[in-house]
């Protein structure tokens, strides 16, 4: 397996356990680890769709990261 599919795989994975652990209610959506682990799975991500030319899913993670990463800075 090519290092960047395991970078998209965390990703993905990464993600989808922040929402998870939101929905059932173990990790508040305003939390700096709800925001870390969307900023590193969108991380991940980025770095798999850039590697496959998939522009349109890495300017979502893109954005995604960038809203994780300004809600982070407004938490300090």
């Amino acid at each position: 397996m090519l290092i960047v599919n395991v970078f998209g795989w965390l990703g993905m994975l990464l993600i989808l356990t922040a929402y998870y652990l939101n929905s059932v209610g173990r990790v508040k959506s305003n939390s700096k680890n709800y925001h870390l682990l969307n900023l590193f799975g969108a991380l991940g991500i980025i770095v798999n769709t850039y590697s496959n030319q998939a522009w349109p899913a890495m300017t979502l993670n893109i954005f995604w990261l960038l809203i994780a990463a300004v809600s982070l800075l407004k938490k300090k």
